[in-house]
């Protein structure tokens, strides 16, 4: 593992400072029972593996990893030779990034249960730092733990993405807040909540908030020392972590429109990834349909027809949602 009291190289466009404390967040202790999965990730996926990520609902509640459903984020060198045998999973994955996959093993006499999401390392990189929708960048904008690395070059590439998915993130957010002084904590509860509403998700406010007071010492020391990049839209104000916005009505006008874009565009993605877990989970249509139901509360009926053509979920998905008024 790398010297964490060296300084990590960076990307000329970073603060050395933020890669710095993006990787002392990143390697913080992790339970040993994590290995099981580290270890039937490596038979999967073999030398196609790049790196694994924690992050998620049991992460930040602490959850025991035999109640819940760890959520990972797998990384691979390439689509194709992740799935030597399944050239449309390859495909799925290049199309549209993330394919999504339930794991099972076993620790000590007890059964753990994870969800993993495959996504290129590029396609990582380039989710965090460009893609418009917040998929990624809001996700790893939030402590992860990178629990394994191919090597060292993979570690500080993971390192320098999860930094940009941070900038990216208050670059996205900070406009839509009004003029004034803000604490971290209410500035990075606003930013969530506008990431929730983007996606088909349950999360609400109070969800948003609980995050932000939680991670809160986090949050402080990844917005100061992100602030460099930031000198348009914060201005700190006192060293406990009180930022002024500088939004001005135009930047707010402009950030309502892509917030608003960035909905449309996430529900329909959101469905659109619903439709592929139909492929990659075991009983995959009632898993999207659950899935669907948690987070829009409208229900749909699994049909004979939906189970031999399950492709037309997310057309059948779309119309329900917007008969039901949940896109407008």
């Amino acid at each position: 593992m790398m010297n964490m009291n060296s300084r990590i190289a960076t990307d000329n466009r970073l603060p050395a400072e933020l890669i710095d404390a993006v990787a002392a967040q990143s390697n913080l202790f992790i339970p040993l029972e994590l290995g099981s999965f580290i270890t039937a990730l490596t038979v999967r996926f073999t030398d196609s593996l790049d790196a694994v990520l924690l992050y998620g609902s049991c992460l930040h509640s602490n959850c025991s990893l035999d109640e819940g459903i760890v959520d990972l984020y797998v990384l691979v060198n390439d689509y194709r030779k992740a799935y030597p045998q399944q050239r449309l999973l390859a495909l799925f994955n290049g199309w549209l990034p993330p394919n999504v996959f339930y794991l099972e093993v076993t620790y000590q006499g007890k059964t753990l249960r994870a969800k993993y999401a495959v996504i290129s390392t590029a396609d990582f990189e380039r989710g965090a730092q460009f893609w418009f929708h917040s998929y990624i960048w809001a996700r790893f904008a939030q402590p992860s733990r990178l629990l394994f690395a191919r090597d060292d070059a993979i570690r500080q590439r993971i390192y320098i993405a999860i930094a940009h998915s941070v900038v990216t993130f208050l670059k996205s957010g900070v406009p839509a807040i009004e003029t004034g002084e803000l604490s971290v904590e209410e500035i990075w509860a606003r930013c969530l909540m506008l990431t929730y509403a983007s996606e088909l998700r349950a999360e609400q406010e109070t969800r948003a908030r609980h995050l932000a007071q939680t991670n809160l010492p986090v949050f402080t020391r990844w917005t100061q020392a992100a602030s460099p990049m930031l000198t348009s839209l914060l201005l700190l104000q006192q060293q406990d972590g009180v930022y002024r916005c500088l939004t001005t009505p135009a930047m707010q006008r402009q950030a309502y429109w892509r917030w608003r874009l960035r909905r449309w565009q996430g529900r329909i993605l959101s469905l659109l990834r619903l439709g592929k877990a139909v492929f990659t989970f075991v009983n995959g249509v009632e898993y999207a349909v659950w899935k669907i139901e948690r987070h829009t509360g409208v229900r749909i009926e699994v049909t004979p027809m939906l189970r031999r053509h399950p492709i037309l979920l997310g057309l059948v998905a779309l119309r329900q949602l917007l008969r039901r008024g949940v896109l407008r």
